[in-house]
C-alpha cells in the first residue's frame, strides 16, 4: 500500500488516498467471491459451486468490487494513520474508491484529527472567587431540614390543611371523559408541595376523612401532554385519611438522636462547618473553571466538529444513564419536555464545546510543560479506581488501557498548574437571568455516582436552557440533589 495526496483542511480535517496494488486488489476480490459464492444462483450450478469467472461474466467484472473496498477499507486507514503518524477524531469517512485499469484500488478518505496547538497564557491567570460566608439564616434552614427529615406522620381526625398529607382517590375527565393517566388510589398527597397541577391541592384543603368532592382545574397551556395543554378538567376525589407531620423539637435530645454530639449547640457548630466547607469547594470548583475556560481560550486552534460530536455522545449517555438511575430514561424524559434528540443534542453543544477546548489546552500544556507520570503514581490510581467502583484492580486494569491512565495523570497535573499559578480576583455581581446567554447545558435529574478520573477542569454543569414544562404529578422518586434538579413524571397526563 502507498498512502498520497495527504491534504489539510479547515477544521482540522485531513484528506488522503491509499493505492493498494492490484496483487492486494485481486486477494480481497477474490477473498469477497469466496464469502458470497454461496449466496449466488447460477443456473447450471449447484448453489456455491459457480466458478468466479462465471459469476463475474454474468453480473460484470465488478460484481465483488464493493465488497472487496468494503473489507480493505479500515486495513488502508490504519496503515495511513501509522505511515504518517496521523492522530485522528471520530470515524473516518470513504470520498471515493477508484479501480483503474491495472486493477490497482485508490480509497480516499477524509477524517478529523486532533488539532494542532498554539498555547496562549496559561499561568498567572485571573478569575474571580467567591467569598464563604454561612450565615445563620442557611444553619437555621439546613437545621430544619434535617427536622423534617426526622419528623414523622400521624393520622389526624380534622380537615386537612396546608402542609398534611391527603391520602386521597381520585378520576379526572375532560368534557366528561376520562383520560390516560388521570385516575389513582391511595396516593399520598403533600398539600402546598405544587406536586399537582395549579389549583388542584389548594381544593382539597378542608377536606376530612371519607369526604368526596369534584374538584376544577385547567391544565396549564405548555403543560407536556398536548392533548391536555390549557383544557379544563374536572377531578372527582375521595379523602381517605389526612395524616399531618410532626416536627421533633429542636434540641439537645435532637442533637443527640441525628449525631455524636451532646448538645444542639455544638451539633449547629458542626451543621455550620460543614457548609462552609461545602460552599468553598463549590467557590473553589468555580474559580478553577474560569481558569480553564481562559486558558482554552486563550489558545490557538481550530476543534474538529468530530471531536464536539464525540463529547455531545458522551454527554448523551451520561445523562441517559442518571436517568436510568431514576427509574426513566432519555427518550421519555424528552418526551416530557416536548423535544426531540437532536435539539437535545444541540442544547449540550455549549458544553461540549468547553469540554473539547479543555481536553486539548491540558494535553498541549501537559507537553510543552514536560510533564511524566511514574510507574508508582499509575499503580496508585489503578488502585484508587478499584476501590471506587467495587472491581478489583485487575478488572479495572483489563477495562483501562496504562496509556490512558498516564494520559489522564499528566492532564490533571496540567490543570493544577494552571491552579496552582492563577490569581482570585474579587467576584463581580451576578448579571440579571434575562442577560445569561442561552443554550446551557441539560442539568440531569441525578449526577451518577461514578466520578470521572479527570473531570476537575471540566466546568460545573449549568441550568437548562428552557424551563421543563410542569406535570400535572411529579415524579414521588425524589433525588439526592438540589430543589432544582426535578425529576419528570413517570406518565405523562398523570393528574397526580
Amino acid at each position: 500500500m502507498i498512502v498520497k495526496n495527504v491534504r489539510k483542511k479547515e477544521k482540522s480535517t485531513v484528506t488522503f488516498d491509499v493505492l493498494c496494488d492490484a496483487a492486494e486488489f485481486e486477494k480481497a476480490v477474490n477473498e469477497a467471491y469466496l464469502r458470497n459464492k454461496s449466496k449466488i444462483f447460477v443456473p447450471g450450478f449447484r448453489k456455491g459451486k459457480a466458478p468466479r469467472m462465471v459469476i463475474e461474466g454474468m453480473y460484470g467484472k465488478d460484481v465483488f468490487y464493493d465488497d472487496a473496498a468494503d473489507e480493505l477499507a479500515p486495513v488502508a486507514f490504519n496503515f495511513a494513520l501509522e505511515k504518517r503518524d496521523l492522530r485522528t477524531v471520530g470515524n473516518p469517512l470513504v470520498k471515493k474508491v477508484d479501480v483503474s485499469d491495472a486493477k490497482e484500488l485508490t480509497i480516499s478518505f477524509v477524517t478529523a484529527v486532533w488539532p494542532e496547538v498554539t498555547l496562549g497564557q496559561y499561568k498567572g491567570l485571573e478569575a474571580p472567587k467567591a467569598k464563604v460566608e454561612i450565615t445563620d439564616g442557611q444553619v437555621d434552614e439546613e437545621l430544619e431540614k434535617i427536622r423534617r427529615r426526622n419528623s414523622r406522620i400521624q393520622s389526624v381526625e380534622r380537615p386537612a390543611k396546608l402542609e398534611d398529607t391527603a391520602v386521597i382517590d381520585y378520576e379526572g375527565s375532560v368534557d366528561g371523559v376520562p383520560f390516560d393517566g388521570g385516575k389513582a388510589e391511595g396516593h399520598n398527597l403533600v398539600l402546598g408541595s405544587g406536586a399537582f397541577i395549579p389549583g388542584f391541592e389548594d381544593q382539597v384543603v378542608g377536606m376530612g376523612a371519607g369526604e368526596e368532592r369534584d374538584i376544577n382545574v385547567t391544565f396549564p397551556e405548555d403543560y407536556a401532554e398536548k392533548s391536555l395543554a390549557g383544557k379544563a378538567a374536572v377531578f372527582h376525589v375521595k379523602c381517605n385519611e389526612v395524616k399531618e407531620t410532626q416536627l421533633p423539637a429542636l434540641d439537645d435530645e435532637f442533637a443527640k438522636d441525628v449525631s455524636e454530639f451532646d448538645t444542639l449547640a455544638e451539633y449547629r457548630a458542626s451543621v455550620r462547618e460543614r457548609l462552609e466547607k461545602a460552599a468553598e469547594a463549590e467557590a473553589e470548583s468555580a474559580y478553577q473553571s474560569v481558569l480553564i475556560e481562559k486558558a482554552g481560550d486563550n489558545m490557538q486552534a481550530e476543534i474538529p466538529d468530530a471531536m464536539i460530536e464525540e463529547q455531545i455522545d458522551g454527554m448523551v449517555r451520561e445523562y441517559d444513564r442518571n436517568l436510568q438511575m431514576n427509574g426513566l430514561n432519555l427518550e421519555l424524559y424528552l418526551k416530557y419536555l416536548g423535544q426531540d434528540m437532536n435539539a437535545f443534542r444541540e442544547q449540550c453543544r455549549p458544553t461540549a464545546e468547553r469540554r473539547a477546548k479543555t481536553d486539548v489546552v491540558l494535553e498541549k500544556i501537559a507537553e510543552e510543560e514536560g510533564i511524566q507520570v511514574t510507574d508508582e503514581e499509575i499503580n496508585q490510581e489503578y488502585e484508587k479506581l478499584a476501590g471506587q467502583y467495587g472491581m478489583t484492580e485487575k478488572q479495572v486494569r483489563a477495562s483501562l488501557d496504562e496509556e490512558v491512565i498516564g494520559t489522564d495523570l499528566k492532564t490533571r497535573k496540567a490543570a493544577q498548574l494552571i491552579f496552582d499559578s492563577g490569581v482570585p480576583t474579587e467576584p463581580t455581581e451576578e448579571p440579571a437571568a434575562e442577560e445569561k446567554s442561552d443554550g446551557e447545558e441539560p442539568k440531569p435529574a441525578k449526577k451518577t455516582a461514578r466520578k470521572s478520573t479527570k473531570k476537575a477542569a471540566e466546568t460545573a454543569q449549568d441550568a437548562p436552557a428552557e424551563e421543563e414544562p410542569k406535570p400535572a404529578r411529579k415524579t414521588a422518586r425524589k433525588t439526592t440533589k438540589k430543589a432544582a434538579e426535578e425529576t419528570p413524571a413517570e406518565e405523562s397526563g398523570k393528574a397526580e
